[in-house]
């Protein structure tokens, strides 16, 4: 081991190491850095929409005064909905579904109400709706029943009902405190519910619930009853996709043009970010190549050497270890200060995304070192192959 080491001493090239060490963390901290940014920042555009799927529209007819006086109705037939899912920007379509019966509603704070109002519910499919099945299940016979409100609401009561009333304000962590009540009447059946809120979004206004609750309520208090639906939700490939709009004013269709912008926004991050790490990723593997052409140069040097020590007993594994455990130690060091290198980074943007959205969560950096591991692990693991193909092929004097 020792004259191996020796060998390896006389005949290292710094200015060749020094320049995969330089490339690799380059390469390293523009991957990570490009990882943890998104993941940090996606929270801006889709901050108090985590119930619902992300690439997703909204849509609905137009409600002109012309149209008004004429009687015409704003609901989709099926035939319109067939031909919203046939174009080539669409994914997936799903239908708003609306209570058929008579719902009252009252919802309080800690004891004091808040809102007492004749309301309506309405479903999505399940699909569409990005919760745990448990949080977002309905068993019929239950008197709870899971709900998503507008972030409207809560907006309304923290900056006005709470302030002057002095109750506490309600973030989404304590969104047991809200006690809402529900009401039902229909077919002659008169019953309460208990709302249990696990969320808001500011996608929708309207009260979210299972679509499981939602069909069977509407045959148990309005059987024989149905409306075409007054929206649909989308889900698409693009959001940038100027078909979108082309197709919206073909049809007399609408969307919120505010959600049309953050899912651009959103789409033009994830391209950003991926370009960028793309780069990185080309710089770590061209870094990868210097230090396999330096230890092939080490050892193409020493290989009559190495010959040698093979012949007279060292093992393919002792010879090829010290290579090895330099290439790993290199790897180690340059993981270990990209990540000392991002901790000040994130540290900074942050206080500046921070001061811009006080409400944004903190985040970890737990995303960016578990990448950092796995390329860590990767890159190890081709070096470590490459040296021993290497020192193998010394062994069977294929050189």
């Amino acid at each position: 081991m020792n004259l191996v080491w020796k060998l390896l001493r006389q005949h290292i090239s710094v200015p060749q190491f020094a320049g995969f060490f330089f490339a690799n963390l380059f390469g390293m901290i523009i991957v990570l850095l490009g990882f943890q940014f998104y993941n940090d920042v996606l929270p801006v555009f889709t901050q108090g929409d985590s119930f619902m799927k992300a690439d997703y529209l909204i849509m609905s007819k137009k409600i002109s005064t012309a149209g008004t006086i004429a009687g015409s109705s704003n609901s989709f037939t099926k035939a319109d909905e067939d031909d919203v899912e046939e174009q080539k920007f669409t994914k997936k379509v799903g239908e708003f579904t609306s209570t058929e019966y008579k719902v009252d509603a009252s919802m309080g704070v800690n004891g004091q109400s808040v809102l007492n109002s004749e309301l309506f519910f309405e479903s999505v499919p399940d699909g569409f709706v990005d919760v745990p099945l448990k949080d977002w299940k309905y068993t019929e016979g239950s008197k709870e029943v899971p709900i998503i409100l507008p972030r409207t609401y809560i907006n309304m009561y923290n900056f006005g009902f709470a302030q002057s009333h002095s109750l506490p304000k309600i973030s989404d962590g304590l969104v047991g405190m809200i006690d809402f009540s529900i009401f039902i009447h229909g077919n002659g059946h008169e019953d309460r519910f208990k709302g249990k809120v696990i969320g808001f979004s500011n996608r929708l206004n309207t009260i979210l619930v299972p679509q499981k609750f939602m069909d069977w309520s509407n045959n148990y208090y309005a059987p024989g009853q149905h409306s075409n639906p007054t929206r649909l939700i989308v889900e698409v490939g693009n959001p940038t996709d100027d078909h979108i709009a082309k197709y919206l004013d073909k049809k007399g269709y609408e969307i919120d043009s505010d959600k049309l912008d953050a899912e651009k926004t959103t789409y033009f991050l994830k391209m950003v970010v991926t370009l960028v790490m793309g780069v990185g990723v080309v710089i770590s593997i061209l870094s990868f190549y210097i230090l396999m052409l330096s230890i092939y140069l080490l050892v193409q040097k020493n290989s009559s050497k190495l010959e040698n020590l093979l012949l007279i007993g060292y093992g393919p594994n002792k010879v090829a270890q010290p290579y090895q455990m330099l290439t790993i130690g290199l790897n180690v060091a340059v993981l270990f200060i990209a990540w000392i290198i991002l901790f000040f980074v994130r540290d900074y943007y942050m206080g500046v995304i921070e001061t811009l959205f006080p409400d944004i969560d903190d985040g970890s950096l737990m995303p960016a070192i578990i990448v950092g591991l796995i390329l860590f692990v990767l890159v190890s693991i081709m070096n470590l192959w490459a040296i021993r193909r290497k020192i193998m092929r010394i062994w069977n004097r294929k050189d």
